[in-house]
């Protein structure tokens, strides 16, 4: 009989699918395992290769399984749909996952350790209590409306909206009953903002103690917060054979619909990691931003784009130049260095 190669898994939450093939590919075994079972299960396989879908613990039994010495890969689900040969269930999507996981060409997602994800789990919480600050701040606005009461949009003008609450003037039209409704938003807004900045000031304590950190922070418009949160959520420099590939996984480099040799790109493919692509975005906008200003370097690349280029397309493309500038300083390690304009 022959050994098993490689095992599709398709991961749940209690009941478990796994496809086993040789090393030509032809199928040996398609059964289902519980999850109490399943680490029982590969400790009796042959070390093999196990593929399974990068989604929601697959890093987690990626760990576990690598423990027992299996070679673990990580594969973007959209590339084991088109594997899929009909319909949907358990056992077709192992089967899938384990043919996805044998083609040479195949894209795979790094491990994370459990100190990555820790790592990346503050700036999820960040962008979470920010969220829920943004619909406060909205709600209290649309509910101050109703009642005659404006103010700017923006963190910023949420004294105003303070005031509005308590001031006299809008005491004939701002009802009683509405008045501590606002108030309990208001204290809760309050407590929100206490946190945020919590968590500030932990990711620049971070990004101080970081060498990784404070190497990312030399390039102009990176700070703290995204210099911590490529070095806890971008894979290692290496997966990537060029900054182009990196920036691409970014989702900043143009959709390509090209064919019969025309080259036709069209907008931005934001087809990648969301929090490291805002992040770089709202960076350059705070560089285009300065340089619109107090006007760029003499000769600079950034000059030349905002002397005949929209600003919102300089402010992607120099998204897109920050990201290679990243790949390289992470692969050469060493600091951000200006570059200096030729001589005429």
């Amino acid at each position: 009989m022959a050994e098993v190669s490689i095992i599709g898994l398709d991961i749940a939450k209690h009941v478990f699918h796994v496809h086993g093939a040789d090393g030509k590919g032809r199928a040996l075994f398609s059964k289902r395992i519980s999850r109490g079972k399943l680490l029982d299960f590969f400790a009796a396989q042959p070390i093999c290769t196990v593929a399974l879908e990068a989604c929601g613990g697959a890093h987690h039994w990626g760990r576990q399984l690598a423990q027992l010495g299996h070679n673990v890969r990580l594969i973007p689900p959209a590339y084991v749909k088109p594997f899929v040969k009909r319909q949907k269930n358990d056992a077709i999507d192992a089967e899938a996952i384990c043919e996805a996981a044998q083609r040479p060409s195949m894209r795979f997602v790094a491990v994370k350790s459990e100190e990555q994800q820790a790592a990346g789990l503050v700036f999820r919480t960040r962008d979470l209590l920010v969220r829920q600050r943004t619909q406060l701040i909205n709600a209290i606005r649309g509910h101050l409306t109703e009642y005659g009461g404006i103010a700017p949009k923006g963190p910023s003008h949420v004294a105003k909206l303070s005031d509005l609450i308590a001031e006299d003037a809008m005491a004939s039209s701002l009802p009683e009953a509405a008045r501590p409704m606002l108030r309990v938003m208001l204290d809760l807004l309050a407590e929100l903002n206490g946190k945020i900045a919590d968590l500030d000031q932990e990711i620049a304590r971070r990004a101080r103690e970081d060498e990784v950190s404070r190497r990312l922070m030399t390039i102009p418009g990176i700070g703290p917060i995204s210099a911590t949160a490529i070095a806890a959520l971008a894979p290692p420099a290496e997966t990537f054979a060029k900054g182009r590939d990196f920036a691409a996984w970014l989702g900043l480099t143009p959709l390509q619909r090209s064919t019969g040799g025309k080259q036709k790109l069209g907008a931005t493919s934001k087809m990648g990691e969301r929090t490291l692509r805002r992040l770089l975005i709202v960076g350059s906008s705070a560089v285009v931003q300065q340089a619109s200003k107090r006007g760029a370097p003499k000769g600079s690349w950034l000059e030349q784009m905002l002397a005949r280029k929209p600003r919102m397309l300089v402010t992607v493309a120099l998204a897109n130049k920050m990201a290679r500038i990243v790949w390289a300083l992470l692969i050469k390690q060493e600091n951000y260095r200006a570059p200096v304009a030729a001589k005429a």
